[in-house]
């Protein structure tokens, strides 16, 4: 049910009244802030990421050696640590988003995560008989003839 004008008019008013008040916190509540330093980390561990490619190439391309290994092994170094930042910072996107208004945030799906251990969305299919009975071998030989009869190999 929407709001009534009276209703609109006063929650504006307790807005206005909170940011006149406390700006960090209101700041804090709306979420931009959030945003906008997880996006400066991305930003700053795509540009890190960059450098990590240059150092591991150029470790590949000296030819020095032991040297050289050290310093691919670093760039890749460099390169993982700015692609860990880089994550955790779009998931602070995400989580800010969501804490502003859970209707416009980014599906968990999306980002990089795993609900349930990778379960939640796998079709469960019931259990045929045939299957527990018979040997391996029996089952491979079984599933052989079908694709043969069905033409499917």
């Amino acid at each position: 049910m929407p709001l009534s004008e009276e209703e609109l008019r006063l929650l504006e008013q307790m807005e206005r009244a909170l940011v006149e008040e406390d700006p960090k916190f209101a700041s804090t509540l709306r979420g931009t802030s959030l945003r906008r330093s997880a996006r400066r980390r991305a930003i700053a561990a795509g540009v890190v990421f960059v450098v990590g490619v240059a150092l591991l190439m150029g470790g590949v391309m000296s030819g020095k050696g032991a040297i050289g290994f050290a310093i691919g092994i670093a760039g890749f170094v460099v390169m993982l640590g700015s692609a860990t930042v880089a994550l955790t910072a779009v998931r602070g996107q995400q989580q800010a988003a969501a804490a502003v208004d859970p209707n416009t945030a980014a599906h968990p799906s999306r980002g990089f995560t795993v609900i349930d251990g990778g379960r939640a969305g796998r079709i469960r299919r019931p259990r045929r008989t045939s299957r527990s009975s018979g040997s391996f071998m029996e089952r491979v030989e079984e599933r052989w003839r079908r694709r043969r009869e069905s033409g499917g190999f």
